[in-house]
């Protein structure tokens, strides 16, 4: 965009220059021959009329010249990723985002479902609605009183640790391999430059997607004065914190243009930020659990190793694969993972979604050339890895798992039922005990937060935890086989989690949806529609008002 500018300025520059030599030639006799000829600067009589337009013309163009100066310096630089050029009619500015043609506020994602949709936790959210089309709908004779959104930040670059475990596989890959084959030939000339932690663009448009579906659908109470802004809670990570911006961008724009809303919330909406410090209580991010959080723990490799044995059974015949379309290099199972990381990735990091090149083998390549050297099984078969991944690490695989969500549950309770909270985990009694930090009489809430954390609140709840389930490490399980649960089904980029309370004639019923998809609720007498009297959920969720395994946490040898 710059060089955009200074293109524009030099040709303006350019005929505003060979304007006043044209003009100057009647206005200066010029003495001399041939091509050394100098202004006599002594200027012909003119009319008066005919100067003052020539001044006039000159100062019009001087201010055209200014304005393009103007715009080149002061606003062309702000035309990336953030840029506040909109404002509320309610007061402040937020930034405009460019929109992408795969991801929508109503579906999510949908480029490629059969690739995208299968990169467990780095899968960019979409609905799971169409499972169940009466899944998002309100009950006929029920009105929604309460709604509460648990959301993973949006997609963003790899951590600091993985961009150097890929870089470092590129440059061997870079040194070692003497050919590369049909569809690898981008390799050879890739170069790796993604970020780290931070959100990407398709991440910021996700999060004001996610806001824009939040307000439509829970518009009735989003409409009513008293219920805005909603209440807003952020991890303290800055990609989270930048997601909930986002998030709040989305719903207060779509607020805004809703000719039917009564509220004026002014904008920024005020964020509750809880630090992810070491030893700090917070809910949204875990830490605290001295045994589970040990590298010395048992409980702290089940997931990794559930993985490697998994690993084994599905990578060998791709190493093979690469091997021949990559020679020279001596790749691992563990290259293929990073390998195959980079296609989410890539895809999450782009501005907009890929067009077709030579080098890959589709004609209408919207993914990271990346995705498309690996096999549609290859995926599915990525997919599960990380399931058990997130089972194990964080989830009921792990005996300490569900346990590092019992305080955000707990608060959840307490919010239902307009009751203080009753916690000795993970909660900050400081900021809970406080209706300024934590009040209970709003119907509108949003909580900002990491996949691992959310696999455990989940795991909290009791959603997936079906007698006798383990997920097996060596064959394949569908999730009509593990109760409903993987990793992209529950925690993709910008994935989310609604609670709901509503009214039905007199009952007060609780619904949970996942990603638009209701979840039968386990434990309490659930109807056709998965739903659980308040009363009776509450008392179905003993392991949480418990206090979970919190006590296992600090087992003298991990203490």
């Amino acid at each position: 965009m710059r060089s955009l500018f200074s293109i524009s300025l030099g040709t303006i520059a350019g005929w505003q220059l060979d304007w006043l030599t044209r003009r100057s030639a009647r206005h200066y006799r010029l003495l001399g021959t041939g091509d050394r000829q100098v202004p006599n600067f002594q200027t012909r009589q003119q009319p008066w009329e005919q100067r003052k337009r020539a001044i006039i013309s000159a100062i019009i163009l001087a201010m055209i010249l200014a304005l393009f100066t103007f715009v080149a310096v002061t606003v062309a630089p702000t035309l990336g990723r953030y840029n506040p050029l909109t404002t509320g009619s309610t007061g402040g500015t937020y930034p405009v985002i460019p929109s992408n043609p795969c991801d929508s506020p109503e579906n999510g994602f949908w480029c490629e479902p059969d690739i995208a949709h299968s990169w467990g936790q780095y899968s960019p959210y979409f609905t799971l609605k169409y499972h169940n089309l009466d899944a998002p709908k309100v009950p006929k004779g029920c009105k929604i009183t309460f709604a509460q959104v648990l959301s993973r930040h949006g997609a963003r670059d790899p951590t600091a640790g993985k961009s150097l475990i890929y870089k470092t596989l590129i440059d061997n890959i870079h040194r070692s391999v003497t050919s590369y084959g049909p569809g690898f030939e981008f390799l050879g000339t890739y170069t790796y430059d993604l970020g780290s932690d931070q959100l990407t663009p398709l991440g910021e448009r996700q999060m004001i997607n996610s806001g824009i579906k939040f307000y439509t659908q829970y518009q009735d109470l989003a409409r009513d004065a008293k219920n805005n802004p909603p209440f807003i809670r952020s991890s303290g990570q800055q990609r989270v914190v930048e997601s909930a911006e986002m998030f709040m961008q989305g719903y207060h724009s779509t607020l805004e243009s809703d000719k039917k809303n009564r509220a004026s919330p002014s904008f920024p909406y005020p964020i509750l930020t809880i630090p992810e410090s070491a030893n700090s209580n917070n809910t949204l991010s875990h830490g605290l659990c001295t045994a589970f959080e040990s590298p010395d723990s048992p409980y702290s490799s089940t997931g990794s190793q559930a993985q490697a044995t998994y690993a084994s059974t599905f990578t060998p015949h791709i190493i093979s694969r690469l091997r021949t379309n990559l020679p020279g290099y001596n790749f691992s199972s563990q290259d293929v993972i990073s390998l195959m990381d980079l296609c989410p990735f890539n895809t999450v990091a782009a501005q907009q979604p890929y067009k077709p090149t030579t080098n890959t083998k589709k004609t209408k390549a919207l993914l990271s050339p990346f995705c498309y050297i690996f096999t549609v099984d290859d995926w599915k078969n990525y997919d599960y890895y990380q399931t058990l991944g997130k089972w194990y690490s964080y989830g009921p695989g792990n005996p300490l798992g569900p346990t590092q969500g019992v305080g955000y549950v707990n608060e959840l309770i307490a919010r239902m039922t307009a009751r203080p909270v009753v916690d000795h985990t993970s909660t900050n009694s400081t900021l809970d005990s406080s209706p300024i930090t934590f009040p209970l009489d709003r119907a509108l809430y949003a909580d900002f937060s990491h996949d691992n954390d959310m696999v455990s609140v989940l795991g909290a709840l009791g959603l997936y935890n079906l007698t006798g389930l383990a997920l097996s490490n060596t064959t394949r399980m569908e999730e009509k086989d593990s109760g409903g649960f993987s990793a992209r089904w529950t925690v993709p980029f910008a994935g989310r989690i609604y609670f709901e309370k509503m009214r039905c004639e007199e009952k007060e019923l609780v619904r949970i949806l996942v990603n638009d998809e209701v979840v039968r609720l386990r434990g309490c007498a659930a109807d056709e529609l998965g739903r659980c009297t308040l009363d009776e959920w509450v008392e179905s969720l003993g392991f949480v008002r418990g206090g979970g395994e919190w006590d296992r946490c600090f087992e003298e040898e991990f203490a």
